[in-house]
């Protein structure tokens, strides 16, 4: 399986191999990994496993403006963008994904680590189990994300009966593998957090490293997902037990506010949401890693209205631009940028979903407020109140929808409330005065697999879960 094969480059590079093939002669200047300190390493690859490519997911919301151009070298591209229905993409999706490849490259690597946990040197027995617990943790968010991308989304009374993805727990080439149901994947990840769970640590080593908070932040996500409210209450209360503080967006508004509001000003400023930023659980990079990157642009009818009234981080972000024949909300910020990980925004917005299901309408806007007033100028702001489920939700979804926006838990969200169909989001534009709208019961909300990894499957078979 190509997986594989890019899994090894990436050890090669480093003069690494994989676990039960070790070489009898080292080549100089390269090194097998046996210690610790050689496979935590791997935890801190930023290039290899820090990454979780949003892909087609911003651009099938229309997160992400594509310009012409691009619409016309990538076909792919423009099908998912102006929600083409009739063309093939399993035929378009013919090159390497890097949202594929990134994500199973992680998990070979992942796989490295706990197969080789009880034969590492120089380690305590804590220092082991602490290791595997992150390996554990992060195979399972990885995992998390290619089911949600490859597969139909998970509802529990058909989630037995649906395509699932290819479930791959070897480091090795040639490791046979399966590809079971979307409820037998989410079972794995489930176990695989609870393998974890409990050798976490309760601070990690670095914010490339997961720890108990983010383990609580990554269960509310999960659950909210399973459609598990509950449960994924009572994770978002952990997690912000923890880690609850929020970046103050107004304050960053007013420090650069000559910049902000002056339209011909085209300076990127230095995006504050990055490994510092004191919202993060987990931090992971998008599709570009290790190096300084602007945000993406977003299309015309994506910002104006959509975004409240006095959104500073919105502002921020994005402002209109004019060049002719192009006209979109041009991207301000420069940095790197945590569209993978785990913010404390995000868990608090999963806690106000949960509660306005519970019927606690009034802790559930509370919590919004709370997201609300670190990001709405002061004098614009004031406290949103609802009186019914539906009226919380309909706030709550907005500032989710926003607050995330250039991630995949956007798409994610969007189908998980499709398929409910109480509080639908379905992506809207309007083109040349043309209004369209992407339907929930649309095939375009999974994405097929590459056929790279159809036609190259290593020791197991891959089979598409949508016709087109």
């Amino acid at each position: 399986m190509k997986t594989r094969y890019i899994a090894l480059v990436s050890f090669l590079i480093v003069g690494m191999t994989a676990c039960d093939d070790y070489l009898d002669v080292v080549p100089k200047g390269q090194k097998i990994p046996t210690t610790f300190a050689d496979f935590e390493a791997f935890m801190r690859d930023e290039y290899t496993v820090s990454r979780v490519d949003p892909g087609q997911t911003i651009i099938l919301m229309n997160d992400r403006w594509v310009s012409d151009y691009y619409q016309s070298y990538y076909p792919m591209w423009s099908a998912n963008y102006n929600w083409d229905e009739n063309v093939n993409r399993v035929i378009l999706n013919n090159s390497d994904e890097s949202a594929y490849y990134i994500a199973y490259g992680a998990i070979s690597t992942y796989n490295l680590i706990l197969e080789n946990i009880d034969e590492m040197t120089d380690c305590t027995q804590q220092q082991c189990d602490e290791l595997a617990a992150q390996a554990h943790m992060m195979r399972a968010m990885t995992l998390f994300n290619v089911v949600n991308y490859y597969s139909d989304i998970y509802t529990e009374s058909t989630a037995s009966q649906k395509g699932g993805v290819p479930i791959i727990t070897s480091a090795n080439i040639g490791a046979a593998y399966t590809q079971p149901s979307v409820k037998e994947v989410y079972d794995f990840i489930l176990a695989d957090m609870e393998a974890a769970y409990t050798h976490l640590p309760s601070n990690a080593a670095t914010i490339l490293h997961p720890d108990k908070a983010a383990a609580d932040a990554f269960y509310a996500r999960l659950y909210l997902q399973m459609g598990n409210y509950t449960e994924a209450l009572q994770h978002a209360e952990k997690a912000l037990a923890v880690r609850h503080e929020l970046y103050d967006w107004r304050e960053f508004y007013a420090n650069y506010q000559s910049i902000i509001t002056d339209p011909s000003n085209r300076t990127r400023m230095a995006d504050p949401a990055d490994w510092n930023y004191c919202e993060n659980y987990i931090f992971l990079h998008g599709g570009n890693s290790n190096y300084s990157s602007a945000e993406q642009s977003i299309p015309l009818w994506r910002g104006g209205d959509r975004f409240e009234q006095g959104d500073a981080r919105a502002a921020a972000r994005w402002k209109y631009y004019d060049a002719g024949n192009d006209i979109y909300y041009y991207a301000t910020l420069n940095g790197y940028h945590n569209y993978g990980g785990i913010t404390v925004t995000e868990v608090y917005l999963i806690l106000a979903e949960c509660l306005a299901r519970n019927g606690q309408i009034a802790a559930a806007m509370d919590a919004l407020n709370t997201v609300r007033q670190s990001r709405i100028l002061a004098d614009v702001y004031a406290p949103l109140s609802a009186s019914t489920e539906a009226e919380a939700m309909q706030y709550i979804i907005r500032t989710k929808q926003n607050e995330l926006l250039l991630t995949t838990w956007n798409f994610n969200d969007a189908r998980r409330l499709n398929a409910e169909g109480k509080y639908p989001v379905l992506p809207i534009r309007t083109v040349n005065g043309i209004t369209s709208t992407l339907s929930a019961s649309s095939h375009l909300w999974t994405f097929p697999f590459p056929q790279g990894a159809v036609e190259n499957s290593g020791n197991g078979t891959i089979t598409q879960n949508v016709e087109k």
